[in-house]
């Protein structure tokens, strides 16, 4: 069969999607005006661009032709692009569905990460055929040498067998457009040897093409023409544009309709075809309700494929109506209807997603990590709507009767002179040094972790460090919850009244904490203006004015100085609040305010609690 299905894995920002767009580009692959130019072709979504990384998995294909065939054979590539971050898993795990194989991108200057291992764990569980690069041998201060053998060693820690570890290994520079079989960038030419070993090594689909339909859907879809498309692979029969098909959903109930359309993938764009067969991954539309997991079967003779598992959420936040002073202002989308609906639809393209409605008419949504409900709570915002979010909570198991508590593995390198500030740290917050490794003048820590410990290190972590420390996690299991948290150390600065901030209120304010505002800010009564120095809350009025007169005396207001106030993003904020505080969103602001605004509605609450 001239079709190969290839996954690629790899750490953020270890050149994945650079890759994969001089894959494009030199299979002379047709692309669209918008693409063209455009440096990452890929990471087509807003939020990815932004932050250099992969969050949601996408399909290219490309047709290569092989100059050693003598017949001059095309062989159709289907190119998926996985997320590289551990919070993505549910992304991860449906996509490694649809491949053969793996191209495991390895940097050589790094060597393999912990996303790495993640991905890496569950295409091995497959049984899929690996194939290493080792990418960006152009770097400053590149060991190929290093990278290889420290790959080897994690095939072999995850317990690879054989077949495995005998993987072919490529050299490549993604942003050169250049590959080879030494490590030698003088002796490349172009990317060829990467499309060579993916047809000499990944095996083409196990399927048969006489046996009845079956395609499971792993990915969904919407098109301004054909409505919702079912995105998956087809693994026996075929499928014709138009026919009837039956869909068994994860409850095993079927259900008939007819297709309206089929598409095929060519580049980055979906063709119209006529018919497909067993291999091939396909769009199609006419599905009214497909949903990830579902299989598309035969009408005569239905017969399931195995539902994809997905591993359960550790974090939940509280999504809540915004209900502030300034509610509605800000946001286009601020009804709970509105909210509720789009929560509920971002559940049919995000597996790993959990939403509950409680019965005060908040929800509680679950997820991966904080990283990806924080992705979500973004995405939202940017979309026009308006909404309160409360603390991140771990979501707590019990398992033999014990309370068990999610832990993460957290992968860290430093310079060494701040090795001590970061394991001092990590200490008070409960994590247990599993590894520790000295490479010239950088420390690599491993920690195992509550998930709850991280909480709010982040931020701490690049101060402590000075902006030079790497951090990186994924979940590890359930251990036995430690207990005995230490709350947050520092109170909060809440407005004592509605108004305008003002520098002569800000002034006076600014020697009790760190402010989070500047100048002439509209604010509410009960919104954190900034954080206490001390750990109790405190009220302050940092609209109030100077009272003019007509006196002055010498030298007044020459020694006054402003501090520049930290700058609170969405994640900064999620870190930041405590059990009893929210943070507001809206398409153009993120505050922090009080659950309770006034001081009598929170003394009320605090008696009746």
């Amino acid at each position: 069969m001239n079709i190969r299905n290839i996954a690629i894995i790899a750490h953020v920002d270890h050149g994945k999607t650079t890759l994969v767009d001089a894959l494009l580009r030199q299979s002379k692959t047709h692309l669209n005006k918008e693409n063209i130019g455009q440096e990452f072709i890929m990471d087509s979504n807003e939020l990815e661009r932004e932050r250099g990384i992969t969050i949601f998995s996408k399909n290219a294909s490309v047709q290569y032709s092989d100059p050693s065939n003598p017949l001059g054979q095309v062989i159709k590539i289907n190119i998926i692009d996985t997320p590289g971050h551990a919070d993505f898993g549910g992304e991860v795990e449906r996509v490694l569905n649809m491949a053969d194989g793996c191209l495991l991108l390895i940097d050589a200057k790094e060597g393999p990460m912990p996303q790495t291992r993640f991905v890496l764990k569950k295409a091995l569980q497959m049984g899929h055929k690996i194939i290493v690069v080792i990418n960006k041998i152009d770097k400053p201060g590149s060991r190929p040498q290093f990278a290889l053998e420290a790959t080897l060693e994690l095939f072999l820690e995850l317990g690879a067998g054989d077949h495995s570890l005998d993987f072919p290994v490529i050299y490549a520079s993604g942003r050169d457009g250049k590959a080879g079989k030494e490590p030698d960038l003088a002796k490349m030419e172009n990317i060829n040897p990467i499309f060579e070993a993916i047809v000499d090594h990944i095996p083409s689909p196990i399927a048969d093409t006489n046996k009845p339909l079956q395609m499971l859907v792993t990915s969904i879809a919407a098109d301004n023409f054909k409505g919702r498309l079912a995105i998956g692979r087809i693994y026996n029969g075929s499928i014709k544009a138009g026919q009837e098909i039956m869909q068994i959903n994860r409850q095993g109930q079927q259900k008939k309709y007819k297709l309206t359309s089929l598409m095929a993938f060519s580049g980055l764009n979906k063709i119209e075809t006529d018919f497909a067969q067993a291999g091939d991954i396909v769009a199609i539309a006419g599905v009214l309700d497909a949903t990830i997991g579902e299989t598309i079967g035969d009408p005569e003779n239905p017969e399931a494929l195995p539902v994809i598992n997905i591993e359960e959420p550790t974090v939940k936040v509280i999504f809540m109506v915004n209900d502030s002073p300034f509610a509605g202002k800000e946001g286009e989308f601020c009804t709970s209807r509105q909210i509720r609906e789009r929560l509920f639809k971002e559940l049919e393209t995000d597996v790993a997603l959990r939403v509950e409605e409680n019965s005060n008419g908040t929800w509680t949504v679950s997820g991966r990590g904080e990283l990806h409900l924080s992705i979500l709570i973004e995405r939202l915002r940017r979309e026009g709507f308006e909404f309160s979010v409360s603390r991140p909570q771990v979501i707590m198991r019990q398992i033999d009767g014990k309370n068990m508590a999610p832990y993460e593995k957290l992968f860290i390198e430093v310079p060494e002179q701040y090795q001590g500030a970061v394991m001092q740290k990590l200490g008070n917050r409960k994590g247990e040094l599993k590894d520790l490794r000295t490479h010239n003048g950088v420390v690599f820590l491993e920690f195992a972790i509550p998930t709850k410990g991280l909480f709010g290190y982040r931020s701490e972590f690049l101060t402590d460090t000075k902006g030079l420390g790497i951090i990186n996690t994924s979940f590890y299991q359930y251990m036995s919850d430690p207990g005995n948290w230490k709350e947050r150390n520092n109170g909060s600065l809440v407005a004592s009244e509605s108004g305008v901030t003002n520098f002569y209120g800000l002034i006076n304010v600014q020697d009790r904490g760190v402010l989070f505002l500047e100048n002439a800010v509209p604010i509410y009564e009960g919104q954190v203006v900034g954080q206490n120095s001390r750990s109790e809350d405190i009220r302050v009025n940092v609209c109030k004015a100077k009272q003019l007169s007509n006196m002055r005396s010498k030298g007044e207001g020459s020694d006054e100085h402003f501090n520049t106030p930290k700058t609170m993003g969405l994640e900064d904020a999620l870190e930041y609040i405590g059990d009893d505080e929210l943070v507001e969103v809206t398409p153009k602001t993120v505050r922090i305010r009080k659950m309770y605004l006034t001081e009598a509605d929170a003394k009320k609450a605090k008696r009746t609690s």
